[in-house]
């Protein structure tokens, strides 16, 4: 244990090693868990004591783990990959949080780095302070209220702080940090380990257990239909599927499994079905609006998914729609208004040509149906997405002519949400909806709607959606991180 002091006070901190080179990505991660360990058991340790009544004899601080990258070369990289370089010399870093559980990423990225400007990167302790709250969280420890204590927690151990704990790389209003490096990742520890515990809390599972390819949905038949396949899958030996998780973290790995339901289910339930390496597909019951969509996709996102997908109910714009026809978004129309501020409503929002090919081959293959005569059962449109579900009951006159001008074929409540942070957060989206209602022509989404006809279709959409993110699983995935999602000047982590 060490003495550190800064303008104010001494502070207690562990032993840590000296800063160090690497060429090698998996020896780099090695130290980064390393030097991550010694700092969260270091404030686990002390926090316990606290707890038990023996207070430190100053307050305590221990920091996240970094890495450094320099180059002072112009050097040209393949210009078909759109990560894995920086853009110009400089001096680039990030912090790092939960180097374990992002041990894969990590090592892809810092790889590439390595491989592409053939510089190694360094790996030390940074000056970020770790909160306590998030220290402890691995050990399952929680936060008593401040002044349970005693004393002032900020007295003993350092706190979140809302400073540093936003969305300005991505936002592309941070270009540098106060020591002159520019960002190598999209994300500081602070703000990962926010949205990490902000996880936990709306789906009671924990992030363990998210699968690199996210469904979302709005209804809780998907929920249903989704178990009901991963069963299936647990039972075939050459699914490659190897366990289900949900709510609770209840894990089964074989299709008879019980899986109690939580006395009270979380905000937004959360089903993991995985295969090694996070190659499994999650899905997530968003519940209705934008606010829960950009929640949702707020906290998901720092887990850097391949791809997330809309697959929820709306309601059929044109009279040709039938219930249970399929819309396919290639465009948005904004009106959820809950980005506003980070994602000015002028930005376009395009679709990703591996997304729209890999759901429309799924909704194929499901249908039975090609070419010309897969019209029958999808659309391909404009999706609008609203933030009042009661629209209907407003002066249609406004509404309508918009709907109308912008060709929209569909209205939903989440899935231009979450198109639109996909696309702030660099994550490839996609939107495949079921018309459910259409309120322009009289059918009304009301109980008696839910015809068999219906209910089968939600079985079947659900499977596009499964199909689809398989087909995207089997492509490389510089060929899913599409070009069309990064800027100018981009971190070199996805």
């Amino acid at each position: 244990m060490n003495a550190a002091s800064d303008d104010f006070r001494t502070y207690l901190t562990p032993d840590t090693p000296p800063a160090e080179t690497f060429d090698d990505a998996e020896a780099a991660v090695e130290r980064l868990i390393t030097l991550y360990e010694l700092a969260a058991d270091f404030l686990t340790a002390r926090f316990a004591e606290t707890i038990a009544g023996e207070m430190p004899d100053a307050p305590c601080r221990a920091f996240y783990p970094e890495i450094r990258f320099t180059t002072s070369s112009f050097q040209r990289i393949d210009s078909r990959l759109s990560f894995g370089h920086v853009a110009q010399p400089g001096t680039y870093s990030t912090t790092v949080t939960r180097p374990d559980l992002f041990r894969n990423y990590l090592t892809q990225q810092i790889a590439l780095l390595i491989a592409n400007h053939e510089q190694p990167v360094t790996i030390r302790v940074s000056d970020t302070p770790m909160p306590v709250h998030f220290a402890v969280a691995r050990a399952e420890m929680t936060v008593p209220q401040d002044g349970a204590l005693g004393v002032p927690l900020r007295d003993l151990f350092d706190v979140p702080d809302l400073v540093i704990t936003n969305d300005d790389i991505v936002n592309g209003t941070r270009t540098a940090f106060p020591d002159g490096s520019k960002p190598l990742a999209p994300f500081t520890a602070q703000r990962i380990d926010y949205s990490l515990a902000r996880l936990a809390h709306y789906t009671a599972t924990d992030p363990v257990w998210f699968q690199n390819h996210v469904l979302f949905t709005n209804y809780q038949f998907y929920i249903d239909e989704f178990e009901a396949y991963a069963r299936r899958m647990l039972d075939d030996p050459d699914s490659g599927y190897v366990s289900f998780t949900g709510p609770g973290n209840v894990t089964i790995t074989d299709g008879a499994g019980e899986m109690p339901q939580p006395g009270r289910l979380p905000q937004m339930p959360t089903y993991h079905l995985a295969r090694e390496g996070q190659d499994g597909i999650t899905l997530v019951n968003i519940g209705v609006g934008p606010s829960n969509a950009k929640t949702a996709t707020d906290h998901v996102a720092v887990l850097r998914p391949h791809a997330w997908m809309m697959v929820g109910h709306c309601a059929g714009l044109r009279n040709s729609q039938s219930l249970g026809d399929f819309v396919l978004a290639h465009a948005y129309l904004r009106e959820d208004h809950v980005l506003d501020d980070d994602l000015p409503i002028w930005v376009p929002i395009p679709a990703l040509a591996e997304i729209q090919v890999a759901l429309e081959e799924a909704v194929a293959e499901l249908s039975e149906l090609e070419g010309y005569d897969l019209k029958r059962v999808m659309r391909t449109g404009t999706v609008a997405t609203i933030d009042n579900r009661n629209w209907e009951l407003r002066d249609q006159s406004g509404p309508v002519q918009r709907l109308s001008q912008s060709r929209a074929v569909a209205l939903d409540m989440e899935s231009a949400t979450i198109a639109a942070n996909g696309y702030r957060f660099r994550v490839p989206y996609g939107t495949l909806l079921c018309v459910s209602d259409k309120p322009l022509h009289g059918e009304l989404k009301l109980p008696g709607m839910a015809t068999e006809f219906y209910r089968t279709q939600v079985s079947r959409h659900l499977m596009i959606g499964v199909r689809a993110m398989e087909r995207l699983r089997a492509m490389p995935l510089e060929r899913i991180h599409s070009r069309k999602l990064r800027s100018f000047e981009e971190t070199a982590f996805l």
